[in-house]
């Protein structure tokens, strides 16, 4: 029982209500101007509903009187954009015959029940009522006013099964067209990936930043000697203040989105990565060829960033280890291979946010990555398409070794 009465207690039942009787009061005012031609108004709605900005302004008024529940967060069912195609044009001209079509006899239900439960009212007061046909058929009785309640709970299912059915139809009719799903998945997409990359700017240069200075804090408590502490907390405060630049643009990406993404580092700035790690006290062998300032930005700033999180790890998970890094630029790709010695905290399969990352940056570009063990050391190996741009060939004075240790 109490379960047919709940929405009594709703605001979406009067809401739906409303949206109902708006249509119904117009239609009704043109019955009262013409009666002759009541074909008018469902006819007028033919030109009005081929408008664009029609639909955009039945869907938002849908979406705040049919389910007002959802205000704030709109209802994906109910679409408020404007027409883009003939075929949303179409089904908008559906929509308000259909609305019209629904909301005259609720209207007309409406008024008639009303007026039906105050004549009952005057007639128990001995009043003559303004239906004839009740002043003819029972005339004045007190009685009649126990009646007018039953009037209004006539009217209480016509309110509720019409709000339902109008929004069954509104869903139907003014719902998103394939073209908008498919927009709006892509949107969907975009932003996921979008968080996705400046989760991984965040992992790569902040993780990068705490793991040396982690290590470096380490060594330099270890080694206790006032030289190499002053070393330690130079190369401390280098690696953190270039993470406070990295952070600040991927900050300023999140404040500002239009800023443009070639402010991020490339591979053209690979060497204070490679510092960095000497300073945390690695030995870091590096061999670069080809011309990197060639190679196109997109990939250059994922390259940084894969050579940013490969030597994170190795400080994280080996320490100050020999480490080898090829970086070559040649035959349309970019290759990067970074190499450290196996060690026990090394030689368990790595499956962290880190390595994914480097998969995931690969896989984007179209590259492939590949990480684990390789004939006794751990091996971070990343392949990246240059996507056709020309790269002139090699040359001996392009060529160029930097060894060094801490």
């Amino acid at each position: 029982m109490f379960r047919f009465l709940r929405p009594l207690a709703s605001s979406v039942t009067y809401t739906r209500w409303l949206h109902l009787l708006i249509p119904g009061a117009g239609y009704s005012v043109w019955i009262f101007i013409s009666p002759d031609s009541p074909w008018v108004p469902v006819l007028f709605v033919v030109p009005v509903g081929l408008l664009p900005g029609m639909r955009l302004a039945e869907g938002v008024q849908a979406q705040l009187l049919l389910v007002p529940e959802d205000r704030g967060r709109p209802d994906p069912s109910i679409s408020a954009t404007p027409a883009s195609t003939w075929g949303d044009r179409w089904r908008t001209v559906l929509w308000l015959e259909a609305r019209l079509i629904l909301a005259a006899p609720v209207w007309y239900v409406t008024v008639w029940l009303s007026a039906t439960a105050v004549d009952l009212l005057l007639a128990s007061f001995g009043k003559n009522p303004s239906d004839d046909w009740l002043a003819r058929g029972w005339g004045s009785h007190w009685w009649l006013g126990l009646l007018a309640p039953l009037s209004l709970l006539l009217l209480f299912p016509v309110v509720v099964l019409s709000g339902h059915l109008i929004t069954v139809i509104a869903r139907w009719l003014l719902g998103p067209s394939p073209t908008q799903r498919l927009t709006e998945l892509e949107e969907r997409t975009e932003q996921l990936l979008e968080r996705n990359r400046i989760a991984r700017e965040l992992h790569d240069s902040i993780g990068h930043a705490l793991t040396v200075a982690v290590v470096q804090a380490g060594a330099a408590r270890a080694a206790r000697d006032p030289a190499f502490t002053e070393r330690a907390l130079a190369a401390i405060e280098e690696t953190g203040r270039d993470a406070l630049d990295d952070l600040e643009r991927v900050l300023r990406v999140l404040r500002e989105p239009e800023a443009p993404v070639g402010q991020r580092p490339t591979l053209a700035e690979s060497d204070r990565l490679l510092e960095s790690a000497r300073g945390s006290g690695a030995e870091v062998a590096a061999d670069v060829s080809g011309p990197l300032g060639q190679v196109p930005g997109a990939v250059s700033r994922e390259g940084y960033r894969i050579l940013q999180e490969s030597l994170t790890n190795v400080l994280r998970h080996s320490g100050a280890v020999p480490v080898r890094v090829r970086i070559a630029v040649a035959e349309g790709r970019l290759e990067l291979e970074i190499t450290n010695p196996l060690t026990d905290s090394s030689a368990a399969p790595g499956g962290g946010s880190g390595l994914r990352g480097i998969r995931e940056r690969a896989a984007l570009l179209g590259g492939r990555a590949v990480a684990g063990p390789h004939e006794k050391e751990w091996r971070v190996h990343v392949v990246l398409p240059l996507d056709g741009v020309r790269i002139a060939p090699p040359s001996l004075s392009a060529r160029r070794e930097r060894l060094g240790s801490p």
